[in-house]
């Protein structure tokens, strides 16, 4: 899957949810503990319901739409990542 690459690579996702377009940068891709397919990414631009802009966040893939894969990347892991996260089940791909 696009994401997967996209986070081996270390390239930035766009997408809209919720309502709005957002940009992040992928840390982690799986199965949530709840069954849903989600992603785990720190958000670098876009809106937010919460109000919240920037910041990690748990996105479940089936409610994203459009999502591009840049080909701007980032560099390293953001603080505050830990590989390995707790809140999915099952990880497909992890940086």
């Amino acid at each position: 899957m696009a994401i997967s690459q996209a986070i081996s690579a270390k390239h930035l996702i766009t997408f809209s949810y919720d309502g709005f377009m957002r940009t992040v940068e992928p840390h982690t891709y799986g199965i949530d503990g709840k069954g849903h397919e989600a992603l785990r990414a720190f958000q670098v631009a876009g809106g937010s319901n919460s109000g919240e802009f920037v910041g990690w966040k748990l996105f479940h893939i089936s409610e994203m739409g459009g999502i591009t894969v840049l080909p701007t990347t980032f560099h390293n892991a953001r603080h505050g990542y830990k590989r390995g996260d707790k809140a999915f089940s099952r990880i497909y791909a992890q940086l």
